[in-house]
């Protein structure tokens, strides 16, 4: 696993890594889909609709009876959680006293009433008290891959967000039957190890799939004002060769990198050049096809001097070496 604090890792149950709440046993005040939505939580004090203060987040009724409220949200991208955001902003009244989080992997595409029936729950936080109005963060040490995870609240109220920080893990028969693929999407275990500036927006958002539907989808970087330059690394989901790089400023009309470069490396190796220095046009999806590309698990884009980029993409096929621990890291997590 990449050793790294674990806010820094993609959320694998976000809205739009494909993230989604199939379940909630209550969502009589606020509902649950709130929970993944990108961004954080948003609060207008005038906002008041049928039943009562409308709220950006899930919120259940006061319970009567023993008991807790729970909902179920499958992961966007199945992998390795490495920590949790329990997340109760805006809720200062009306927040759980308690929660937990537990995890499963379940293969394919099962039913509601097959997950709440299923074994295999495995605890990834136990009942912990928690703070109202706080990003209430919890540190995983779990090793098992986990494609859906339940919330509970005790006994019930209200969370804003609920934010699932990890790597991706994916099925190395999955990335066998696709054949070139992005090494470096969130999706097949991509993750940003490193970034000289994330100002505006995060680096993860260059990882995420489909195209960026605004400028604030992508990575940008304040104004550099030196002689330096910007700069992303990214661990590649499998060792592999990087036939085609994108370099995608879909939206960045002015603000766009100058010129982008790519160099790799393998292991502890020396970095090697994938992409020379090369100009970029503003609103574009370059393409590179890279002549004769060696082995590599890490990448690193550096832009000059700055700016901001809508999508990283590079396309390629595992080696020997890469598939093989990827089939390693896949069978320990079972």
């Amino acid at each position: 696993m990449i050793d790294i604090d674990f806010r820094a890792l993609p959320d694998l149950a976000v809205r739009n890594l494909g993230g989604a709440v199939v379940h909630a046993n209550d969502e009589a005040f606020a509902v649950r889909e709130n929970l993944i939505t990108p961004g954080p939580a948003v609060f207008d004090p005038s906002t008041f609709g049928p039943k009562g203060k409308v709220y950006d987040g899930w919120e259940t009724r006061r319970r009567r009876e023993p008991g807790h409220d729970e909902a179920v949200v499958r992961l966007g991208a199945p992998g390795i959680v490495r920590g949790v955001v329990v997340d109760t902003s805006w809720f200062t009244g009306n927040y759980p006293p308690e929660v937990s989080v537990e995890g499963i992997a379940l293969d394919g595409h099962p039913s509601v009433g097959e997950l709440l029936a299923a074994d295999g729950w495995h605890t990834l936080v136990g009942r912990t008290a928690v703070k109202g109005d706080t990003e209430n963060d919890f540190a995983v040490r779990s090793t098992r891959r986990v494609t859906h995870v339940r919330l509970r609240i005790h006994p019930d109220g209200g969370v804003a967000r609920l934010r699932v920080h990890g790597q991706a893990l994916p099925d190395p028969a999955l990335l066998d039957a696709l054949g070139t693929v992005d090494l470096a999407a969130l999706e097949h275990g991509g993750v940003v190890t490193g970034c000289s500036n994330l100002f505006y927006s995060s680096p993860n958002n260059l990882l995420l799939p489909g195209p960026a539907r605004s400028m604030g989808e992508g990575w940008e970087t304040a104004r550099r004002r030196d002689d330096g330059n910007d700069f992303v690394e990214v661990a590649l989901a499998a060792e592999g060769a990087v036939a085609v790089a994108e370099l995608d400023t879909s939206w960045f009309l002015h603000n766009a990198p100058g010129w982008a470069s790519l160099r790799g490396r393998a292991g502890e190796g020396e970095w090697v050049d994938l992409l020379p220095r090369t100009p970029l046009r503003p609103d574009t999806r370059h393409r590179f096809v890279l002549a004769d590309p060696p082995p590599v698990d890490r990448v690193r884009l550096d832009v000059f001097p700055d700016g901001g980029m809508a999508r990283l993409r590079l396309h390629g096929t595992p080696t020997t070496a890469g598939r093989a621990e990827l089939e390693r890291r896949w069978t320990a997590a079972r």
